[in-house]
């Protein structure tokens, strides 16, 4: 297969990749460039996101459409400019309104949400059947689980001491802790060497290999 010489993107995108990766040998100017392009760049990229899918269809067009008829819409508008205000010192005041609004509108709006998506979904799956009729392996998952789970509420009821029966009870959730937090970062380590795969193939199939098959053929 003939291989391409890269066109630019492909020799920006292999620059800043080498840019990142030079912070493995020590923080230096090239890194702190590449980290504070990604980050404007991101930042960019993300308001006009916010702005297409956001602010245009829930606001600049129903407002163009019929500004009398959506005057309402000015409201969370005028909240959203005040958060902005804690940038200027002398009215820094001013955003801990529009904060206390959406800290409110949230608790009230989604609390009911949060309740039936995560609470008692979760509690719900915790209730399981301890019973041979599934086998003895489906049995010792379910105690594991529900042990778990108790032994781990059982570490953050901070109303009592955990002394007596409570404080090897609370030990024994740690450990359910420990290898909670080992998996999920065993997790987003596995996450994070699948970007580094795919970095990696990208200069070396994508960028290295075009390069020198061009300069020194093959």
């Amino acid at each position: 297969m003939e291989l391409q010489l890269p066109g630019f993107g492909e020799w920006l995108a292999a620059f800043f990749t080498i840019c990142i990766f030079s912070f493995l040998y020590r923080d230096n100017i090239l890194y702190r460039f590449a980290e504070s392009v990604f980050a404007g760049v991101s930042f960019g990229y993300y308001l006009g996101l916010a702005k297409i899918n956001t602010l245009d269809p829930n606001l600049f067009q129903p407002l163009a459409a019929d500004f009398w008829g959506h005057i309402d819409l000015l409201i969370p508008f005028a909240l959203g400019v005040m958060l902005y205000t804690r940038y200027v010192p002398k009215i820094a005041w001013i955003s801990r309104w529009s904060l206390a609004v959406y800290i409110g509108y949230y608790i009230g709006v989604t609390l009911l949400q949060k309740l039936h998506g995560e609470v008692l979904p979760q509690t719900k799956g915790t209730m399981l059947p301890l019973s041979l009729q599934e086998g003895l392996g489906p049995l010792i998952g379910n105690v594991v689980i529900i042990v778990g789970v108790l032994t781990v509420l059982i570490y953050f009821f901070f109303s009592s001491p955990h002394k007596g029966p409570l404080k090897p009870t609370a030990r024994l959730g740690i450990y359910f802790l420990m290898l909670s937090f080992g998996a999920s970062f065993g997790y987003t380590v596995m996450g994070r060497i699948s970007l580094l795969i795919g970095r990696m193939t990208f200069l070396v199939n994508d960028w290295a290999r075009p390069v020198a098959a061009a300069l020194f053929g093959g």
